[in-house]
């Protein structure tokens, strides 16, 4: 948490200073042109690069697999986006190390090292209830199925 903060605080005050001797050592029109031409190329390689890991996508869960490689890629191009847009030439160079599918790649690898991925099932029609939704077994469960059938009903407890 303290990182990010420092991050929101170091950041802008690097691209500030940055952008000031920029613009003092090519002239300040230059440099707000170098500014929106990196955020128009930045854009235009999103849109490209975006298009690419969506078709990847695609192509997997068409075989039935999980797209997990080109999800990480997605967020990674999000936030690659989010910086190409912000003004300043630091998050520029971060930015399009998202877009670079080389580096790309392995930011998501060296991401997908240190995260953990937790799923949860609900029990489904097939299964008693209360029952847990495996039973350590793949393919096999040891849950009784039901028919589907559903009797609605009132009762009156006698003692």
């Amino acid at each position: 948490m303290r990182v990010i903060f420092l991050l929101f605080i170091i950041v802008p005050i690097i691209e500030i200073t940055l952008l000031i001797n920029v613009g003092q050592l090519i002239g300040v029109w230059y440099t707000v042109g170098l500014v929106v031409l990196s955020a128009f190329i930045g854009v235009n390689m999103l849109r490209i690069q975006s298009l690419g890991t969506l078709m990847r996508a695609r192509q997997r869960m068409d075989q039935g697999e999980i797209p997990g490689q080109e999800m990480g890629e997605g967020i990674v191009l999000a936030v690659g986006g989010a910086l190409l847009v912000t003004p300043g030439f630091v998050t520029d160079v971060v930015g399009f190390c998202c877009l670079i599918p080389y580096t790309r790649k392995a930011l998501v690898h060296f991401l997908s090292q240190r995260m953990t991925v937790v799923t949860s099932m609900q029990a489904t029609s097939t299964q008693a209830p209360h029952s847990p939704p495996f039973d350590g077994t793949p393919g096999r469960s040891e849950s009784t199925p039901r028919s589907g059938d559903i009797i609605d009903g009132e009762y009156t407890r006698k003692d």
